[in-house]
């Protein structure tokens, strides 16, 4: 298929499982983009890898010297899509709407967590590997919110089927997918990072998808919302410290293998469409389903 086919149907596939009730507020992801090269670009053979920096785009052009490769493919946001990272982090409000929180609370608090992030990413060299891709010419996209999507939803209707009671429970059900049962094979699988494991789960809130971690000062709202647990790819050392005086359970996913999970299901649907040669690097394992 053409890169610009396959760029609009990861958007497609991204809007369809985006967590927003109204999904007629869903424009367009500012962190998916067609960084480098032709739109009209013909793509078989895909080069998948969490982070795609220059020397992952060194080893592209390695691959397609040897065995012809069409595009390089990032998860996380490079260039432009990095840049406005912060414009993906709306999404945020709506799960805080869902979890009992007031919109307007929300909206306020996400605000200034959107200008801290827009403010650390604005003077960083984010080109660099849209440059590297340029002299090398090979044709350079990033799908992120789309595929977060995907392990939002995926995780939320697994955790409603199995009906976890507890933390283990919770660390128990993630262990058999196949990119956690991977990530655990390297030491970085599920964990219980707050709470114990006989402890009640409670309102669980997923934090998965919405471009970075939101509000550190939103997690004590949380809990006078309900919600008693969050099952997150990943906490910083602020974020814990709030976790911890809000009095939350805390069960980490695993940020890689989360990652891993988003982009396989999205893969598998656009896979139906047409059949691609994959080939994973930099964290990505292509895992099939279906």
């Amino acid at each position: 298929m053409k890169l610009s086919r396959f760029y609009n149907l990861v958007v497609k596939f991204g809007a369809d499982r985006d967590p927003r009730k109204n999904k007629s507020a869903i424009k367009s992801y500012a962190d998916t983009a067609i960084l480098y090269g032709d739109p009209g670009t013909q793509v078989k053979k895909i080069l998948v890898g969490i982070d795609m920096e220059v020397g992952e785009l060194l080893l592209a052009d390695r691959i397609r010297q040897a065995q012809g490769l069409d595009l390089a493919l990032s998860h996380h946001p490079e260039g432009r899509a990095y840049v406005l990272l912060h414009e993906v982090m709306q999404l945020q409000v709506d799960l805080l709407k869902q979890a009992g929180l007031d919109e307007d609370i929300a909206q306020k608090f996400l605000d200034v967590r959107k200008n801290e992030v827009e403010r650390k990413i604005l003077p960083q060299n984010h080109t660099r590997p849209i440059d590297a891709a340029r002299l090398l010419k090979v044709p350079f996209m990033c799908m992120h919110t789309p595929a977060d999507n995907h392990v939002y939803h995926f995780l939320k209707k697994l955790m409603e089927a199995h009906k976890a009671r507890t933390l283990q429970d919770i660390v128990d059900i993630l262990s058999e997918v196949p990119e956690y049962r991977e990530a655990k094979k390297n030491m970085a699988g599920p964990r219980i990072l707050l709470g114990s494991p006989k402890r009640e789960a409670g309102k669980i809130f997923f934090e998965m998808t919405g471009g970075t971690e939101g509000s550190k000062d939103i997690f004590g709202k949380l809990y006078r919302a309900g919600v008693r647990t969050l099952v997150s790819m990943h906490l910083s050392e602020e974020h814990l410290k709030k976790v911890k005086d809000a009095n939350l359970n805390v069960v980490i996913a695993g940020h890689i293998s989360s990652d891993c999970l988003g982009l396989n299901l999205l893969l598998d649907r656009i896979e139906k469409e047409e059949r691609l040669e994959i080939i994973g690097c930099s964290g990505f394992k292509r895992i099939k389903r279906g």
